[in-house]
């Protein structure tokens, strides 16, 4: 039997991540894995409804972190731990480090109330690995420019970003077991090629 995975992709709007979402899935496939694939904020009924207020409506600071670990809260309960309880792997679009990085870094809220956030609603459950796509601020804003209906975290200026992506390679070096930090401003057929290094070495653990 195939060991169950908890596999997620962080990243600053624009880095790319959800295009290599699927060729993931599919190396996981291949290689004999049932696999659950999801995301964040979102996974189940309450949380895509929990998504839309989130991407859309303003709101204060703490009520936008509350509701990201209330809709995370319905995702592990719903989706990621029965989906591990019954060996299936899971590969989600963003967790946890996306709060850290958004609400913390982006926006500044104090990370000692998310790490309070994180004790409370997944104490155990961390994800195996976690593939972080990383590329220069005028790279992703140069992709977020050419989407269509940003949303509003799409629409914050670059020293959000900045503050955004600072976040997310601090906790890359504070958990290097389980990060693995992808050059994504390469040709998809080479970023593609790492990746299958990467899955196969977390396979063969």
């Amino acid at each position: 039997m195939k060991k169950a995975l908890f596999i997620t992709f962080e990243g600053i709007d624009g880095a790319g991540k959800s295009t290599h979402i699927p060729f993931v899935v599919g190396l996981l496939q291949q290689a004999g894995h049932k696999v659950i694939s999801t995301r964040e904020p979102g996974g189940t009924k309450l949380g895509e409804q929990l998504r839309d207020l989130l991407l859309h409506q303003a709101m204060h600071l703490e009520t936008e972190a509350l509701l990201m670990f209330a809709a995370r809260r319905e995702h592990i309960a719903q989706v990621i731990e029965p989906a591990l309880a019954r060996g299936d792997t899971v590969v989600s679009d963003r967790f946890t480090d996306a709060s850290f990085a958004y609400q913390g870094g982006g926006r500044k809220l104090a990370l000692s109330k998310l790490d309070a956030l994180e004790n409370w609603v997944h104490p155990h459950l961390q994800p195996d690995l976690t593939l972080l796509f990383d590329v220069p601020l005028e790279v992703a804003r140069t992709r977020l420019d050419a989407a269509r209906d940003p949303d509003k975290f799409e629409q914050e200026q670059s020293n959000f970003f900045a503050d955004t992506r600072a976040e997310y390679l601090r906790r890359a070096a504070e958990f290097p077991e389980r990060f693995r930090v992808i050059n994504s401003n390469r040709a998809i057929a080479d970023i593609q090629h790492e990746l299958t290094q990467i899955i196969a070495s977390v396979l063969a653990a």
